[in-house]
C-alpha cells in the first residue's frame, strides 16, 4: 500500500474528526471509508463534511452518515488516459481503485499526479512528412498533419499528447511544405518539449527518417504517425514493451466492418451457407511502435523504407514483436471521411 493511499483510509465506524484529521493529512482532499473486512464501502470530501457540519452535525458525530457510498472507482488494469477522461467528464480530482476479489482499495488516482508531467528519457518520432494526397485540395498549402481538428492542428495535439506523458525529446520528420511546420513549432520551448527536424530530401517513407536521427538511440523510441488523432495511453505502451521484453511492438486496435450485402459460402457449385450483412473483425495498425536500438538499426540512411517492411525484416530475423490494444480514441486521419470523424461530425 502507497502512504497516499495510507494517508486517506478511515474506518467505517471512525467520526467526522477523523475523516478530517485524514483529509488533512492526504494529498487527494478526499477519505476512504474501510469496513472491519478492508472492503471500501464510501468516501468523503472537503466538502461533504461542510455540508455536515453546516446541517447541524459536530465533529464527533459518526462518519457513516456522511459517507458518499456511491462513489466512483476504477479496477487495478484501467488505463492512465482513460481515468484522466472519468476524472474530468465527472469533474472529481481523485478516484480509488479496488481490486477486483473484496473491492479492497489498493491505489488511488489523483489529478494532480495525472497533470504534473514525469520527465522521460525517451525520444520520440513523429513521422509528418507525407503529402495527403487522398485530402486535396486540403493539403495544397498545408501538410496534412497541420490540418485543424477542433480548433488545433493535428500535430500539435499529438505533440502536446507526448509532452503530457513527459516526453521532453521529440523529432519531426518533415518533407512536403515541411517549412509550415518548422514556423509552427520552432525549438519546441512553447510547446515544453525539444523538438528537432529530421528533413527529408525526398520521401523516405513510414520508416526511412530513422535512418537519419543524429545519434543512435540508447533505449526504445516511440514511433507515431503524424495525422493521428488519439488519446492513446503511450505510458501503458511503454510499460507493456518494457514487461514483455519485445524488440519491438505494435500499438493495434480493433477493427469492425460490416459487409452491406449477402454473403455466400459454397463448396463448387453448392450454396452451404448465406450470412446477411455480417460484421468482419480484424485487429489493425494504428501507426504506432515501441522500437529497440537494434530494431532501429535496420533502417538503411537515406533509403525509402516502411513500417510494415521494418517488421516484416524483425520477424524473418526471429525477433520478439508485441501487440499492444489501443482502447482509448483513435483515428487515422487519411481521407476526407476521417477527417470529417476526428472532427465530430459522425
Amino acid at each position: 500500500m502507497t502512504d497516499t493511499l495510507s494517508a486517506c483510509l478511515v474506518a467505517e465506524a471512525d467520526t467526522i474528526r477523523d475523516a478530517m484529521v485524514a483529509l488533512d493529512r492526504g494529498a487527494g482532499q478526499i477519505a476512504l471509508a474501510i469496513a472491519a473486512d478492508g472492503r471500501l464501502t464510501g468516501v468523503v470530501t472537503d466538502g461533504d463534511v461542510r455540508r455536515a457540519l453546516l446541517s447541524g452535525a459536530v465533529l464527533d458525530d459518526p462518519l457513516a452518515p456522511v459517507l458518499n457510498r456511491a462513489f466512483l472507482a476504477v479496477a487495478p488494469g484501467e488505463g492512465r488516459a482513460a481515468v484522466l477522461e472519468l476524472m474530468r467528464a465527472r469533474r472529481i480530482s481523485a478516484i480509488p481503485v479496488i481490486d477486483d476479489d473484496g473491492g479492497r482499495p489498493v491505489g488511488l488516482h489523483l489529478l494532480h499526479q495525472f497533470l504534473e508531467r514525469a520527465p522521460r528519457s525517451t525520444w520520440a518520432v513523429v513521422m509528418a512528412g507525407g503529402q495527403g494526397t487522398r485530402l486535396r485540395p486540403l493539403t495544397e498549402t498545408i501538410p496534412k498533419p497541420m490540418l485543424r481538428v477542433a480548433g488545433r492542428p493535428i500535430l500539435e495535439r499529438i505533440v502536446l499528447h507526448l509532452v503530457g506523458f513527459g516526453f521532453e525529446r521529440i523529432f519531426i520528420s518533415i518533407n512536403y511544405i515541411g517549412h509550415v511546420i518548422e514556423e509552427h513549432f520552432g525549438d519546441g520551448t512553447s510547446f515544453g518539449a525539444r523538438i528537432e527536424y529530421i528533413r527529408e530530401d525526398e520521401p523516405l517513407g513510414t520508416a526511412g527518417a530513422l535512418g537519419r536521427l543524429p545519434e543512435t538511440p540508447t533505449e526504445p523510441l516511440l514511433l507515431l504517425n503524424g495525422d493521428l488523432v488519439t488519446t492513446a495511453d503511450l505510458g501503458g505502451l511503454l510499460a507493456f514493451h518494457e514487461a514483455g521484453r519485445f524488440d519491438a511492438t505494435i500499438g493495434i486496435r480493433r477493427y469492425l466492418h460490416t459487409v452491406p450485402f449477402g454473403c455466400v459460402e459454397r463448396d463448387g457449385d453448392r450454396v452451404v451457407r448465406i450470412a446477411e450483412k455480417p460484421t468482419l473483425e480484424r485487429e489493425v495498425n494504428t501507426g504506432m511502435y515501441v522500437l529497440d536500438p537494434a530494431i532501429v538499426g535496420l533502417v538503411e540512411p537515406d533509403r525509402p523504407t516502411s513500417m510494415p517492411e521494418v517488421i516484416a525484416t524483425a520477424l524473418d530475423l526471429g525477433r520478439s514483436i508485441g501487440a499492444f490494444e489501443i482502447e482509448d480514441d483513435w483515428v487515422d486521419v487519411g481521407q476526407r471521411d476521417q477527417l470529417i470523424r476526428a472532427r465530430g461530425g459522425g
